[in-house]
C-alpha cells in the first residue's frame, strides 16, 4: 500500500443536540464548523483527498463552494444517516466508498485540531507503521477517577490522596482523529487496529462539540484565538 492518506469526514443532517450543528454560523464564520474543517484539511500537506460523507444539502453546497478537486462529496444512504445509526454500521460502510489507502477519520466538531496537528498525526502514524497498526488521538486523564465502588486509577490502601502527578494516567478517546489502512476496516470491522498508537492532544485542542454549551464555549475560544475578541470586553 502506498503512503497516500485520504480523509473520511462524516456530516449527516438532523443533529438533535445542537440543531444544524455542522453548518450553522460559528464564531462569525459562515458555513460554520463544516467550513472551518474543510479549510483546515485542505491546508494539510499530507492529505490526498477529503471524502465528505453526507445527506445534508447545506454541507454539499459548502463543500462545492471550495471548487477543489481535493474534495469529493459522497451522498450517504438514508439508512446510515439517522440518529439511530451506530458507529459500527458506519465503519462497515466506509470501505465501500474509500480507496485502498490509509484512512484518516475525523470530525468537524473538533475545530481546534488544525492542519499542523493533522500533518503531525499522519507523520507519526507513517513513522511508526511497523510497530503500531493504527493511530488515534487521546487526552490524558490524570485525576481522581472513581466508579460506584471506589477509585479505579489509584490505590486507597497505598495512599488516600496521592499527588495527581503520580497517578497512573488513563487515556480518553477524544475522537479527534483515527488513522488506519482500509484493510483494518475490512478485516477487523473497526477504525483502529489491535495496537493503536496513542497520540496525545491537550484538552484545549481536543475539545469536542457535542452539546449546545460546548458549541457556545468553543465559539468564545475560537473568536479569542482567531480574531482577538474577548466576549467579556
Amino acid at each position: 500500500m502506498s503512503e497516500v492518506v485520504n480523509v473520511f469526514l462524516p456530516m449527516r443532517a438532523g443533529s438533535e443536540r445542537v440543531p444544524q450543528k455542522n453548518t450553522r454560523r460559528f464564531a462569525d464564520v459562515d458555513g460554520g464548523l463544516c467550513e472551518i474543517k474543510l479549510r483546515q484539511l485542505l491546508s494539510c500537506r499530507r492529505i490526498n483527498t477529503i471524502f465528505v460523507s453526507t445527506n445534508d444539502p447545506e454541507v454539499i453546497a459548502i463543500s462545492k463552494k471550495f471548487c477543489s478537486d481535493k474534495i469529493t462529496v459522497i451522498h450517504r444512504p438514508d439508512e446510515l444517516a439517522s440518529s439511530l445509526t451506530s458507529t459500527d454500521d458506519l465503519i462497515n460502510y466506509v470501505p465501500s466508498i474509500m480507496p485502498d489507502t490509509h484512512i484518516l477519520w475525523t470530525h468537524v466538531t473538533s475545530p481546534f485540531i488544525g492542519a499542523d496537528i493533522y500533518d503531525d498525526t499522519i507523520k507519526t502514524y507513517l513513522k511508526n507503521i511497523n510497530s503500531y497498526d493504527s493511530l488515534m488521538t487521546v487526552t490524558k486523564l490524570q485525576k481522581f477517577i472513581w466508579n460506584n465502588t471506589g477509585p479505579i486509577n489509584y490505590d486507597l490502601n497505598a495512599e488516600k490522596w496521592p499527588r495527581t502527578q503520580t497517578i497512573k494516567p488513563l487515556w480518553e478517546v477524544n475522537s479527534g482523529a483515527f488513522i488506519a489502512p482500509k484493510k483494518t476496516y475490512q478485516e477487523q470491522k473497526d477504525r483502529i487496529g489491535a495496537k493503536p498508537y496513542l497520540f496525545e492532544l491537550s484538552e484545549d485542542v481536543s475539545l469536542d462539540i457535542d452539546w449546545l454549551p460546548d458549541f457556545t464555549m468553543a465559539e468564545a475560544i475560537y473568536r479569542m484565538r482567531h480574531f482577538g475578541i474577548d466576549n467579556e470586553a
